[in-house]
């Protein structure tokens, strides 16, 4: 398969997120030179990233912030390719989602787009979220989602799923800028992602194991969930970015278990957290996801075990479980 030619320079926005940490590790391990942009470079909770291998020669910090043009344009100047994985992640309330959600998803993205096509970069990879795919009533239940399914932004706004809108909205209007302005744009959309943390702060996809680990709630919903180690997602988007016939979105999904069985797994390895002492049964359908058109690119995941192992292990270690 054909590579894009180069280990240049490339500029990877909230970069000390989770997936956003991750990716530069990995980014600086190939060689690459990273610029990365985080609300003030200055702040200890970033100091992570100066500790990784490489980073004091090829890694530097831009304070930029997504509705700040400029700040974006100064951090991706010069750079051949973009990994943009900055999004604001709500509360489950928000009192007035436009602006607090919506705008910063779909206005961050287009200004980080516009600053891409005045830099010329090669490529550019948005992350999106399996959100922006599988909220559409109308699609076959009986049906893999694929690609082509995306959520349905009316359905999104009845039912104030903000954060579904934004990142739908965000995706398609990202697609559509490239195909408008001739900039090459590919989207993934990773579900739950979960894994070892190297950020010292707790975000909401790490949250949602600490809960089952530590919360000892009375009851918890036996829902379905569909799972993807963070440190998969971060070399998929290496490989989106790297492999010359990626094109278009791309679903990104490893294993789905119901959370009975998330516990169960848990529990058999760390009898002593407190897990919810009930488990309710969850109505709705379970969906059905496909990563095979990453997975033809050449993407492979780890198994689930190595995952919440190195999860539960990096969480100890960083005091979460106390």
């Amino acid at each position: 398969m054909a590579t894009m030619a180069m280990k240049g320079k490339v500029c990877v926005t909230g970069a000390g997120g989770f997936i956003g940490s991750w990716l530069v590790k990995l980014l600086l391990s190939r060689d690459y030179i990273v610029h990365g942009t985080v609300r003030e470079p200055s702040d200890a909770k970033y100091a992570h990233l100066r500790k990784l291998e490489k980073a004091t020669e090829n890694l530097q910090l831009f304070k930029a912030d997504l509705l700040d043009y400029q700040s974006l344009r100064s951090a991706i100047a010069g750079c051949d390719g973009v990994f943009h994985v900055a999004c604001p992640v709500p509360s489950t309330t928000s009192s007035n989602p436009e602006t607090e959600v919506i705008e910063p998803a779909v206005k961050g993205t287009h200004n980080v787009l516009e600053a891409c096509v005045e830099a010329k970069v090669k490529r550019v990879v948005v992350v999106s979220s399996v959100a922006a795919v599988f909220s559409n009533p109308s699609w076959p239940r009986s049906r893999v989602m694929d690609e082509s399914c995306w959520s349905d932004m009316e359905h999104c706004r009845a039912s104030k799923d903000w954060y579904f809108l934004a990142k739908t909205e965000a995706e398609s209007e990202a697609l559509a800028f490239g195909k408008r302005r001739g900039l090459d744009v590919v989207t993934i959309c990773p579900t739950l992602v979960i894994g070892p943390v190297l950020q010292p702060t707790v975000n909401a996809s790490t949250l949602a194991l600490l809960r089952i680990l530590k919360e000892g709630c009375e009851s918890m919903e036996n829902r379905p969930r569909t799972l993807v180690d963070v440190r998969d997602v971060a070399e998929a988007l290496i490989l989106l970015y790297e492999k010359r016939e990626a094109e278009g979105r791309y679903i990104c999904t490893a294993h789905s278990i119901e959370t009975r069985e998330l516990v169960d797994a848990l529990k058999s390895k760390y009898p002593d957290y407190s897990y919810p002492k009930k488990l309710s049964e969850w109505k709705a359908e379970p969906i059905s996801l496909s990563s095979e058109k990453l997975q033809r690119l050449g993407w492979k995941y780890r198994a689930l075990e190595e995952t919440l192992a190195d999860a539960v292990q990096s969480f100890q270690d960083a005091g979460m479980l106390e």
